[in-house]
């Protein structure tokens, strides 16, 4: 997969080569000596990774940016909003596109945690005990409605989230890699609904929500193809070994003294302010830099901006703030655009 892209993109860098003037051409190759070797190729197979996923989840380029950038941050993503949205064909999409394995696990009222993470099954003609994994061992998995479990199956997630490993009968199982959960979750006052656990939110790096499409949108939904006909179709833009690479690319784009200075700057005023009962712990802060190196590899910024700090701060910090009782910004997005308005940009 790595070398078919690469090869294409030098193909296509001749024939671009051989077309555009002198001038086009070493404005192009300034552009490309910025990036590492071959991370040309791999941000090629990103753009097509986001167009594909555009052409599924129709007028929502910016979830599905904010999504990407989660994943490249090497970090889980939970999705809530109401049913049919489009939240579980977004998280199908992802694991299709990015070519990993997939699993889904329908989160219910009588789910256990060993549905989730496997149970060790008496073999008898070898005499002993083995492990059967559950379905929480693969690259992607989605979390389905997760808030409609109860909380001691949604606890069977936590360990996996954070170390990357289960421990059953004493014995610990790794993950695979690269591992990413996906949770989508419904709003908290529908019915049969357990509200996550602030520890168990903070395991998630982004919260999206993808809200009604627009008129345009809608209407193109009602009169195409099924959704789930067209992700069938999907071809994977990228593998689990380009990503690795390219969360490791991400991880080393620059990052100025001013603008570290301003996102410690937004941390501490979520810690200070009195509309804010809850702020940011520093998880909160790495959170934010990890973010926004991958947004600016995705939106091909030579470095972060204030720009990609401020277009993923909502989705990062958003579920982590707490209101205070007599604030006036109640939901997340009025307080995180609170935070924003009132710290000053370097």
């Amino acid at each position: 997969m790595n070398l078919t892209i690469r090869d294409t993109m030098s193909r296509n860098q001749a024939v671009r080569q051989a077309n555009h003037t002198e001038q086009e051409y070493q404005m192009q190759r300034s552009t490309m000596e910025q990036l590492p070797m071959g991370a040309d190729a791999h941000r090629a197979a990103v753009d097509k990774a986001r167009q594909s996923l555009g052409s599924i989840i129709l007028g929502k380029d910016r979830e599905i940016a904010l999504a990407l950038a989660c994943l490249l941050a090497r970090g889980h993503l939970l999705i809530e909003d109401l049913p049919g949205l489009g939240k579980t064909i977004l998280a199908q999409s992802l694991a299709s596109v990015l070519g990993l394995s997939f699993q889904r696990i329908q989160f219910t009222s009588d789910l256990l945690p060993a549905d989730i993470v496997g149970v060790s099954v008496f073999q008898q003609q070898q005499g002993e005990f083995r492990f059967q994994p559950g379905p929480i061992f693969a690259q992607l998995v989605l979390a389905d409605e997760v808030n409609r479990a109860t909380p001691k199956a949604q606890s069977a997630l936590l360990e996996a989230m954070e170390e990357h490993q289960v421990s059953v009968d004493g014995k610990t199982h790794k993950m695979p890699t690269p591992y990413f959960v996906v949770a989508t979750q419904n709003p908290s006052d529908q019915i049969g609904t357990f509200p996550l656990p602030e520890s168990q939110l903070d395991r998630f790096l982004m919260r999206l929500e993808l809200g009604y499409p627009n008129e345009e949108s809608e209407r193109a939904l009602i009169t195409g193809v099924d959704r789930r006909e067209l992700l069938s179709e999907i071809e994977p833009a990228l593998n689990a070994d380009i990503l690795l690479k390219l969360q490791e690319t991400t991880a080393k784009i620059h990052m100025t003294e001013p603008l570290i200075d301003y996102v410690q700057a937004l941390v501490r005023f979520t810690r200070e302010s009195p509309d804010i009962e809850t702020g940011l712990s520093p998880r909160g802060s790495l959170a934010i830099v990890a973010a926004a190196r991958s947004h600016a590899f995705i939106e091909h910024h030579s470095g972060v901006f204030p720009d990609d700090v401020q277009a993923i701060f909502a989705a990062v910090a958003g579920h982590r703030l707490k209101a205070a009782s007599n604030s006036a910004f109640r939901t997340p997005a009025e307080l995180s655009r609170h935070v924003l308005d009132s710290v000053a940009i370097p």
